[in-house]
């Protein structure tokens, strides 16, 4: 059984909600776009799916081995890893089908050329249904920080950085249709950052429903789905959108950044 102390939690909630309203970062580069580099974020976005690809297959997917293996035995405590792993992939894809692809900002590109020549209303739904679709989106990610950060805070502040970084563009897709549509950085500004608040939502929903049963059995499980959400965000909307602004080399320059910072921290966590 897993004692959670207060100082745990507190941290775990706080780099959840650092996560969640990076959406806010999002929003304020959206209006001063002439000064932001493309390939920059291509990178950035690279790098958050190497640092997220890395970290779910080499310690959060071995993590949950590990104790669903000690609870259930290494056949049946394997088995159950990989179910999980599996489990929280077709959760996430899921909720990506339930979702209408028009309103879906992960499969439908912002151009900000085109949003100032359509109509405002049409804009601000559109602002509107991404700021949605967003929210459902970062509710397991808000959980999958809060329970990496329960597990070893230093893997959290890692987590919380990759999650933190992809979510910078989301923001630009709330913002810039709806500042388009009223000419308001204010209410732009507020979308984007009320979208990302569904992290620590997700956090604090999940962890008090989990609370009751978060024993061995429910930590594993929880992880490896975690690491299966994390591995569908990095392949299904993070490299696609790194390479939509920029070039395929300087995404995949990032991917292998990111693991190779990821790979060398875990060492030094280690020593």
């Amino acid at each position: 059984m897993y004692t959670i102390d207060a100082t745990t939690l507190l941290i775990a909630f706080g780099l959840t909600l650092f996560a969640g309203l990076s959406t806010g970062i999002g929003s304020l580069m959206s209006f001063f776009s002439k000064e932001f580099s493309p390939k920059f974020l291509a990178a950035s976005l690279g790098f958050s799916a190497g640092v997220m690809i890395y970290v779910s297959l080499v310690e959060i997917f071995v993590k949950a081995r590990v104790a669903l293996e000690g609870a259930l035995g290494a056949r049946s405590g394997y088995l159950m890893t990989i179910v999980a792993f599996f489990a929280g992939i077709a959760a996430i894809a899921l909720i990506d089908k339930l979702i209408p692809e028009a309103e879906n900002p992960h499969e439908v590109p912002v151009h900000h050329e085109e949003g100032a020549n359509n109509h405002s209303q049409k804009l601000m739904r559109m602002g509107f249904f991404s700021a949605l679709a967003i929210a459902i989106h970062n509710f397991p990610e808000g959980l999958a920080t809060f329970m990496a950060a329960i597990s070893d805070p230093a893997l959290g502040v890692s987590i919380a950085i990759a999650i933190a970084l992809h979510n910078i563009p989301e923001g630009v897709a709330v913002s810039v249709p709806i500042y388009y549509a009223t000419q308001s950085r204010k209410k732009a500004f507020l979308y984007g950052t009320l979208s990302g608040l569904a992290e620590p939502v997700g956090a604090f929903v999940g962890f008090f429903l989990l609370r009751r049963w978060f024993n061995d059995i429910t930590f594993g499980f929880v992880f490896a789905a975690i690491a299966g959400i994390m591995v569908y965000i990095s392949l299904d909307e993070l490299l696609p959108t790194a390479e939509e602004y920029g070039e395929h080399h300087i995404a995949i320059g990032g991917v292998m950044a990111g693991m190779v910072v990821m790979a060398i921290s875990l060492v030094l966590l280690a020593a």
